[in-house]
């Protein structure tokens, strides 16, 4: 199985995002199940039909009942069509509020919208978090990290048309990046078409390291241990 398989590859430790109130449960069961999964609870923003303003106030009492590591995933979508930007906005601030109350990190949905995430996030003065699977500019990038947030990177990436990707991970400062497989979502290059899997960072991670031209070693170091400072609930 992928948990197995993961494993193996030495991907020991896994963060399983939410993306509506309905799961929440189901994913909290399956975290408990198996060793070294860990659970964000949050409010996705193409699930939006089927927010409700009660799930706010769930997710403020979940994340401390549960042991959430992170609030999310939250954020903005400007890509799907028929997404009302106002009520996006109202869910991904309050999800702000709640994890900065809780002083837990965000894990952050931005396509198409970097922007303006990065608007909420100067309403929100200190909160903290990754923007997963980030595709904005290096001017952007500068200011989420004076924000105080890392952005992340995976499958897509491996794709030899990634130019804007490709020279991003070739200029942004390793300290402010994390990498992501962002499964069962993005596969890579390699595994079009299927599935995605965590077995597949290894892959993720020696593609950074030949763009980078740097030792896939140090690379792993660095990016786990941005990881690990910015989720600090899980044990080290």
């Amino acid at each position: 199985m992928a948990f197995e398989r993961g494993h193996t590859a030495k991907v020991m430790v896994q963060i399983v995002p939410a993306i509506s109130a309905r799961f929440w449960e189901r994913l909290h069961n399956i975290c408990q199940h198996y060793t070294g999964l860990y659970p964000a609870y949050g409010l996705h923003p193409m699930y939006l039909a089927e927010h409700q303003p009660h799930h706010l106030q769930q997710l403020e009492t979940w994340i401390t009942q549960k042991n959430s590591i992170a609030v999310g995933e939250c954020g903005l979508d400007y890509f799907v069509k028929d997404l009302d930007r106002n009520q996006q906005k109202k869910y991904f601030l309050a999800q702000l509020h709640i994890a900065k109350a809780a002083n837990l990190p965000v894990i952050i949905h931005a396509r198409r919208a970097i922007e303006d995430v990065i608007q909420c996030l100067k309403q929100v003065p200190h909160s903290h978090g990754v923007v997963h699977s980030y595709a904005g500019s290096v001017q952007q990038a500068n200011q989420l990290f004076e924000l105080g947030l890392y952005v992340s990177f995976g499958g897509p990436i491996t794709y030899p048309n990634a130019n804007k990707l490709r020279k991003l991970i070739q200029t942004l400062p390793l300290t402010h990046i994390l990498l992501e497989t962002d499964s069962p979502d993005q596969p890579l290059f390699t595994h079009r078409g299927e599935r995605n899997e965590p077995a597949y960072l290894t892959e993720i991670l020696q593609m950074v390291a030949t763009l980078r031209q740097q030792d896939p070693i140090e690379i792993a170091n660095i990016t786990t241990n941005n990881a690990l400072t910015l989720f600090d609930k899980i044990p080290p």
